[in-house]
């Protein structure tokens, strides 16, 4: 390991994330009795202009009022070239007592973007004598942001998870497609000839590969969790299964659900299997063996297993102690 040591964000149960407009009131009881892990109320994309006031002032109430379980609670602010942004962290934080843990931060572009509210929170927080510490979400969701990942991720204490957004992303590098997530038929290469005939296929491509791996390394290399963005086709439970196979394939452990029917979809996937608990159990068994016999490594299964092996294992154990203890 290095010298530089790095501190994880509050261990989370993430595998869902839901997205709830705040001016969609008759929402928020469904929204608790479900079964997402994470719930964001939202004051940006999803509430037109008019409405923000007000949205507002439902989701401080609702906060208040409604009884969300053990769920965490975050809220999606307006982003910082707007004049709404600074009225959703006053009134929120003054207003919503200690229900909320997460303020969601969109369009992140650099650091001094979380600069900017980590002032603000923490004004707040000392102002009102708030106990609890509000922690960051971050959404990476253009070019500029995409470019300072880096430091965006490592920009305050607060940080706790990075998202990708998929779709200002895709507006923001000029992409040529208008689905929110998923491939895109023109992403792909063209085989050589497979036969005398000339016969060549075409290769689909994951046209977000590099931006979700980026958003995983930036994310781990600085304790944070790493969130797969929307689907927004919900009437394809194939096309989000397979999107959040690859999300999780590559780092990331959990993902977005902008409808209740991708909640289950979202928490059985991004939680280990029973098979996958028990082999990892396995491993750490069969490592600690080897170690009191005075043995770096084992095999198990007919398969090499060292300390790396450990720590892949640990990984799944924690997180099923994790989702186990949730509940």
């Amino acid at each position: 390991m290095s010298f530089k040591l790095v501190e994880p964000a509050p261990a989370r149960v993430n595998r869902s994330e839901l997205s709830v407009p705040g001016s969609s009131t008759k929402l928020f009881e469904k929204a608790a009795k479900g079964d997402a892990d994470v719930i964001f109320l939202d004051l940006e994309d999803a509430v037109a202009p008019d409405d923000k006031p007000q949205a507002r002032k439902n989701i401080i109430q609702a906060l208040n009022e409604i009884d969300w379980g053990n769920k965490t609670m975050s809220v999606r602010i307006n982003g910082l070239d707007t004049h709404f942004m600074y009225r959703d962290v006053v009134e929120v934080l003054e207003g919503a007592g200690d229900r909320i843990d997460l303020i969601m931060i969109p369009k992140v572009g650099t650091a001094a973007d979380v600069y900017a509210v980590d002032m603000l929170v923490t004004q707040i927080e000392k102002a009102k004598g708030r106990k609890k510490k509000i922690g960051f979400e971050l959404i990476i969701e253009t070019a500029l942001g995409m470019q300072n990942i880096a430091e965006i991720a490592a920009a305050s204490p607060r940080n706790e998870s990075l998202h990708f957004g998929v779709a200002d992303y895709a507006a923001s590098t000029k992409a040529k497609i208008t689905n929110i997530g998923g491939p895109n038929k023109l992403y792909g290469v063209l085989t050589d000839p497979l036969d005398a005939s000339g016969r060549r296929d075409f290769v689909w491509g994951d046209m977000w590969h590099y931006a979700i791996s980026r958003l995983v390394v930036a994310a781990r290399a600085n304790g944070l969790r790493a969130i797969d963005g929307p689907f927004g086709d919900f009437k394809d439970p194939d096309g989000y299964t397979a999107q959040a196979n690859r999300a999780a394939a590559l780092g990331c452990e959990g993902k977005w659900a902008i409808h209740p029917a991708q909640i289950p979809l979202a928490n059985q996937l991004f939680s280990p299997s029973e098979a996958e608990v028990k082999q990892a159990r396995r491993i750490i068994e069969a490592m600690r063996q080897a170690e009191a016999s005075g043995q770096g490594a084992a095999a198990l299964d007919g398969k090499l297993i060292d300390y790396a092996s450990i720590r892949q294992a640990e990984v799944i154990v924690k997180m099923a102690d994790r989702i186990a203890a949730r509940g």
